[in-house]
């Protein structure tokens, strides 16, 4: 019997050169049939460290404020919202938080709503485009718009390197709903320059796409059994998973060897755990009772007045903390 990962290991192989077998089929072919030239290759994702070259430099935010800026990627240009902490030196290096807002929502409401801002860490809120169905999505739904979001999360995060003072060993991603689901749509793709993963109420569709990461990825997730926008137990008709299926998808990925570990918070929070995991690629699961579609926080926030019974942001930010890129 093969292993798990010798498992994952050749098929990401074989992919690989089939792949190159594939392309270089269909240049000959074109040289063939006309001495085409080979068309320029799609512009590739980093997904390895990067060294920051921004320490030292003065930042383009005040420490302590917030500013939208711009980038082009892909062609197309793209907006973020970004918030340097008061606490920020330019020569000392400091963890980066992504932080994806949800379908139809904006950087602005995703701000407010994960409340990264009132952390140590520079909090990044990447603004997605208008999709299929007029409203704001993220690549690996249905209805997003046709654009590289993946692409867009390499550049982003090489500009904030180049501006700001980033360890590149403590960089993160979180996101909600949509936002969520693009979340883990970076562990699969960028596991390697991205830290950590923590999404929140998220929609795993399966226009994900194959999920083959280079690493294993130390996962953090939120749902709660009452969401009736992404239900707990799936959706067979969109293709949303049961998140329980999708979890252990992750556990298998990351070659967990026990687990899960359940345990019964009180308060209908309920916690699993699968240990001896690859390379501290940790898979944490929060089950809470009673809990819709909503960032979990204990007081009122853009989804719901409602208090839920635990903050996430805060354990998101103790999770992100125990792990970094070796």
């Amino acid at each position: 019997m093969v292993p798990g990962r010798a498992k994952r290991v050749f098929a990401r192989c074989s992919s690989r050169l089939i792949r190159s077998g594939r392309l270089l089929v269909a240049v000959g072919v074109a040289m063939t049939l006309g001495g085409l030239p080979a068309q320029a290759e799609p512009a590739r994702v980093t997904d390895h460290p990067v060294p920051s070259t921004g320490c030292g430099k003065a930042s383009a935010v005040a420490p302590g404020s917030s500013q939208t800026r711009t980038i082009v990627s892909g062609g197309t240009t793209r907006s973020y919202l970004v918030h340097v902490p008061e606490n920020y030196r330019q020569a000392k290096p400091i963890s980066l938080v992504l932080s994806f807002h949800g379908h139809k929502r904006t950087s602005e409401y995703q701000a407010e709503l994960s409340e990264f801002s009132a952390t140590d860490a520079i909090a990044v809120y990447p603004q997605g485009l208008v999709g299929t169905d007029g409203e704001t999505a993220w690549q690996g739904a249905p209805y997003s718009a046709d654009a590289d979001d993946v692409l867009f999360t390499g550049d982003l995060l090489d500009e904030l390197q180049r501006d700001l003072c980033v360890d590149p060993k403590r960089i993160y991603a979180a996101g909600k709903s949509n936002g969520g689901g693009f979340t883990g749509v970076l562990a699969c793709q960028m596991s390697r320059r991205i830290a950590a993963f923590a999404p929140v109420s998220g929609a795993f569709y399966p226009q994900g796409g194959a999920c083959e990461p280079e690493r294993a990825a130390p996962i953090l997730d939120f749902h709660g059994n009452a969401d009736a926008t992404i239900p707990y137990p799936g959706n067979p008709d969109k293709g949303l998973p049961p998140i329980p299926e999708w979890l252990a998808g992750w556990a298998d990925r990351n070659d967990c060897h026990d687990g899960p570990i359940v345990r019964d918070e009180g308060n209908g929070v309920q916690v699993s755990r699968w240990a001896g995991c690859d390379r501290g690629g940790d898979v944490v699961h929060y089950k809470i009772e009673g809990l819709g579609h909503d960032w979990p926080s204990t007081h009122p926030n853009p989804d719901s007045d409602e208090p839920a019974v635990i903050d996430a942001t805060p354990i998101i930010m103790q999770f992100f903390a125990r792990h970094q890129l070796r």
